[in-house]
């Protein structure tokens, strides 16, 4: 599978960089506004899937019901936080393995890609110092539909100009690998076998490869 592939298509939090712990910073402070206590079990819920829908999902824990434009305050609030603290990121929190196995494969001629539901995927790659190494950056800036929707993978592969069997992604959350199967792509899941058990490979991360 990863000797073959053409394309690698990776996803941002928890495959190349660990931002999880600023999205959790920010959703804890908006709860603590809205008078409730969001725990990092609650955080769980969140991984893999969209701004929107994280805050929906916040928004039922705390019991409140708010209309489209106070909630589009809110995760604008949400994103305006999060991006104070990664305006600190640097390529010091680069994942083990990361630059190694993205330049190894470009060497070989594999095209890069990333598939985020990311927002502020592109300035984030820049803060990392790596964003020349990728060919593609397609976030939620380019797809309206969240993993497990393939849509963020088929993007990506038509971006390189390759067939989906082509491509391999690498995710580390259930959402992700549904996507990338429901894609037509082979998976490397980063994480828990337990968890990622849908994926065709399971690793600890990049630095494995």
């Amino acid at each position: 599978m990863l000797e073959h592939m053409k394309g690698a298509i990776f996803d941002l939090d928890g495959v190349i960089v660990d931002t999880a712990k600023y999205h959790y910073l920010a959703w804890r402070s908006l709860a603590g506004e809205l008078g409730f206590q969001f725990t990092e079990e609650h955080n769980e819920r969140l991984k893999g899937v969209s701004r929107m829908r994280s805050l929906d999902i916040l928004l039922a824990i705390s019991g409140r019901e708010f209309n489209e434009a106070e909630k589009l305050a809110m995760a604008d609030k949400k994103n305006r936080l999060y991006v104070e603290y990664i305006s600190s990121l640097d390529e010091s929190e680069l994942l083990p393995g990361v630059r190694a196995y993205l330049s190894g494969l470009r060497a070989r001629g594999v095209a890069i890609a990333l598939g985020s539901a990311s927002k502020n995927a592109g300035f984030i790659l820049d803060k990392l110092n790596i964003a020349g190494l990728f060919d593609a950056v397609v976030d939620g800036n380019k797809v309206a539909r969240a993993k497990p929707d393939p849509e963020v993978f088929q993007t990506a592969c038509r971006e390189l100009g390759l067939q989906p069997e082509d491509c391999v992604v690498f995710e580390d959350a259930e959402a992700g690998v549904a996507a990338g199967k429901a894609a037509g792509m082979q998976v490397v899941g980063i994480g828990k076998p337990e968890v990622l058990k849908d994926a065709d490979l399971v690793i600890s991360g990049l630095h494995e490869l």
